[in-house]
């Protein structure tokens, strides 16, 4: 099949299930990645032939759409504050307002030096990579209960050519011994069971399940935890960042005042929301 017809064609199997934007640029992506085409170079390359294991990709990956699987796992790849990271479905997709959360540590701490940093829950390894690259005299440290999610944060690490200390751990209930920590950093689950019904499919059916949720009872059982336990790991003003359910902004500083944190300090996000909170240990 010539380009421009596959095109055509991924375009005709994919209405209905997607808005037309939305379709041209996983078309565009899936051609970057199999065809190793920039957008400007498809209009100049129109009638070239697509066949054999090239053409399966798009039809693998129109399948793949069809039942709603996040783009980014059918490509194994995505971006994070411009580093390349894979994902599979062990791992959540990294979010825009992470990169929002991690951009806030980089900048508030850029000028440290031989500083400790402890990410806890860290799926892909976004934020301890990220944060790695960026602050390169700092000690890293990223934590998760995830074996799988571990391996894909391994690679990842080596990927982005950083060194990060992995721990295997339930944020809920861990012990880290003999290492006290300049910056605490953590986006925990935090979407209620009730709040599954407004979420889209792509995210519902295939990320994963155990970093994503919290029961509606008590939705803030990750900060209270980790709250807790950043008082014996945090040196004497450390810093402790979360990204946060934009619902729940106000009883998190409030459980954090409980906590006798200092200087709360709350920030929105690029659509208004609370997303990012900051406390330094008393």
């Amino acid at each position: 099949m010539i380009l421009k017809s596959l095109r055509t064609y991924f375009n005709n199997e994919l209405l209905g299930y997607y808005p037309e934007t939305e379709i041209q640029s996983f078309f565009n992506l899936l051609t970057e990645h199999i065809l190793k085409m920039k957008r400007i170079d498809v209009s100049l390359n129109l009638y070239m032939l697509v066949s054999g294991k090239k053409y399966d990709k798009y039809q693998n990956a129109i399948n793949g759409l069809q039942a709603y699987k996040p783009i980014q796992y059918i490509l194994g790849e995505t971006e994070f504050y411009g580093l390349p990271f894979k994902v599979d479905n062990s791992v959540l997709i990294p979010r825009p307002e992470t990169e929002e959360l991690v951009d806030w540590i980089i900048k508030e701490n850029k000028l440290k030096e031989n500083i400790s940093i402890l990410d806890i829950g860290t799926g892909s390894g976004c934020i301890a990579i990220t944060l790695a690259k960026h602050l390169p005299h700092a000690k890293i440290y990223a934590l998760d209960i995830s074996k799988e999610a571990l391996k894909t944060a391994n690679s990842n690490a080596k990927l982005n050519k950083v060194d990060v200390e992995f721990i295997e751990a339930d944020a809920l209930d861990f012990i880290i011994e003999n290492i006290e920590f300049d910056i605490i950093v953590s986006n925990p689950p935090y979407v209620r069971e009730k709040e599954k019904s407004a979420m889209k499919p792509n995210v519902l059916q295939h990320e994963p399940h155990l970093a994503l949720f919290v029961e509606d009872d008590d939705a803030l059982v990750f900060y209270r935890k980790i709250a807790e336990q950043s008082h014996n790991l945090l040196k004497p003003n450390g810093q402790l960042y979360f990204e946060i359910n934009q619902y729940l902004a106000n009883d998190i500083k409030l459980l954090l005042e409980k906590q006798h944190f200092k200087a709360i300090e709350l920030k929105q996000d690029i659509f208004g929301n609370d997303r990012m909170v900051k406390g330094i240990k008393s």
